[in-house]
């Protein structure tokens, strides 16, 4: 069992040493599994690619990057609380659902797994269907190629509105701290993987889209066309573009001849760091 047989209310600087821990682990860990399949991706991307490469990849590099690192400065700014110590506290608190529950953890683990990833889904889409949610996400969009760098172009704005209601879910559910951590892992793995430049065999990329989501589901996401734009929503698992019809197989343009990005976001000056950080404040619209 996972849950705390203690009852006594707690605030999240008591936490134990063992939550210590496993918050410094689960940093350890992101980290190290980041910087690993980002060295695989880049290295799959340089001798297997897609589609070839138009815009420079220099400028798209250093505003991709540059973007992810002012996310992470931003978001340990303004939220303190990351996802695996809100799953510790709950957890020793004996908080949330699961823990009322009193749930086993097999079952605790693969439900807080499935609800985060499903969370994730409808999230996307929420951020596509509200002004200003788009207004921060459009920024993503607006990258003119898609590769592995494409995975961590996030405005810090979203990120920190992600954490947020990540954040209040995984304490509502009151998710296992080892479940949060592993979907955060797989999560940022994801990301970069679906994002990727890559080439994988079509009947490769059919048995893996039946589970996870995969580069070519995803460039569907990224067309410059608003009804594609507007399909496979998934991170990971890609059941739920199935299961909520928004599953699209391949662009109609094929994947060598769509156009990647957004129509108003299309010249050098756009794709400069300090222009993708005002982007959200301008008044163009898609």
């Amino acid at each position: 069992m996972y849950l705390s047989n203690n009852s006594d209310v707690i605030t999240l600087g008591e936490m134990d040493l063992n939550g210590l821990t496993e918050i410094t682990l689960e940093h350890y860990i992101r980290l190290m599994s980041f910087i690993a399949v980002l060295a695989v991706m880049l290295f799959w991307e340089q001798y297997a690619s897609k589609r070839p490469l138009v815009y420079s990849k220099s400028i798209r590099h250093l505003s991709n990057y540059g973007v992810m690192i002012i996310g992470v400065v931003l978001a340990r700014v303004l939220m303190p609380v990351f996802p695996v110590a809100i799953a510790i506290y709950a957890n020793q608190a004996n908080q949330g659902l699961l823990n009322f529950l009193n749930s086993p953890f097999w079952l605790a683990f693969l439900l807080s797994f499935l609800f985060l990833d499903l969370l994730i889904y409808f999230q996307h889409r929420l951020f596509h269907r509200i002004p200003v949610f788009w207004a921060i996400h459009r920024m993503h969009h607006s990258d003119t190629e898609l590769d592995v760098s494409s995975g961590i172009r996030f405005h810090p704005l979203e990120i920190v509105v992600s954490l947020m209601i990540k954040v209040g879910a995984i304490y509502s559910l009151g998710a296992p701290p080892i479940a949060v951590m592993t979907f955060e892992v797989v999560l940022t793995a994801a990301s970069l993987f679906n994002h990727a430049n890559i080439h994988i065999p079509r009947h490769i990329d059919r048995l893996l889209r039946c589970v996870l989501v995969t580069p070519d589901m995803h460039r569907v996401h990224h067309s410059i066309i608003p009804d594609e734009y507007d399909k496979n929503f998934g991170f990971n698992i890609s059941w739920w573009d199935w299961i909520f019809r928004t599953y699209q197989d391949q662009p109609r343009e094929g994947h060598l001849g769509m156009v990647i990005g957004l129509r108003n976001f299309r010249n050098n000056r756009e794709m400069r760091l300090d222009s993708l950080l005002l982007q959200p404040f301008l008044s163009q619209r898609e």
